[in-house]
């Protein structure tokens, strides 16, 4: 007779991701994951194995859903740098106000914190880190093509730099750092690449 769940391991899986990312995965026990879930450990176990499984599976379904329809869109929006700084605003916005408001990136956590020492997880966040920076290029390629980059400007050295910025945006909101200062980092930034006063 085949097992039958009592429960959505996709609900659950929303559930145990959203721990991990206001968390830590440092921080967050299986008791604690147990206690948001509702679920005994065994149910856990047999669904999704360990702590560190359940982690990987938190991680995927974040790149999935959160971060590659986000790159998809900078990628194919075609207006360049405006649409560069609109990622900016609204990533900005997601990290300093609203529902996830200082919870970082699940993402950049684990470039800072211990788990991207596991191989499996380390694929995935250099994948993703390619991913974002290939979408960054896509802008920056269709920013050159419209004359909006400065003489000089790279845009395969600019994508590095500006997916760096990125970063660096969730860790600092994570920190506390206040909206209108990253605004005016990234505004300083993409006044570099276009060389004039505003983009």
């Amino acid at each position: 007779m085949p097992d039958i769940k009592h429960f959505a391991p996709d609900a659950v899986l929303e559930t145990v991701m959203r721990l991990f990312w206001r968390r830590g995965v440092a921080t967050t026990g299986i008791q604690d994951i147990v206690t948001a879930t509702g679920l005994n450990r065994s149910s856990l176990y047999a669904t999704f194995g360990g702590k560190q499984e359940l982690y990987r599976a938190a991680l995927r379904r974040y790149l999935d859903q959160r971060s590659r329809p986000v790159l998809r869109r900078l990628a194919e929006d075609g207006r360049g740098l405006p649409a560069v700084a609109g990622f900016f605003d609204r990533l900005i916005e997601a990290r300093c106000a609203g529902e996830y408001a200082r919870w970082g990136c699940l993402v950049s956590n684990a470039h800072a914190g211990a788990e991207h020492s596991d191989p499996e997880v380390r694929a995935l966040l250099d994948h993703h880190h390619q991913e974002l920076r290939d979408a960054m290029q896509a802008a920056l390629v269709a920013a050159e093509a419209q004359g909006q980059l400065a003489a000089g400007v790279d845009p395969s050295t600019s994508a590095e730099l500006l997916t760096l910025l990125a970063y660096g945006v969730n860790l600092r909101s994570r920190a506390d750092a206040d909206a209108t200062s990253l605004h005016s980092t990234v505004k300083a930034t993409l006044q570099t690449l276009n060389g004039r006063t505003s983009v």
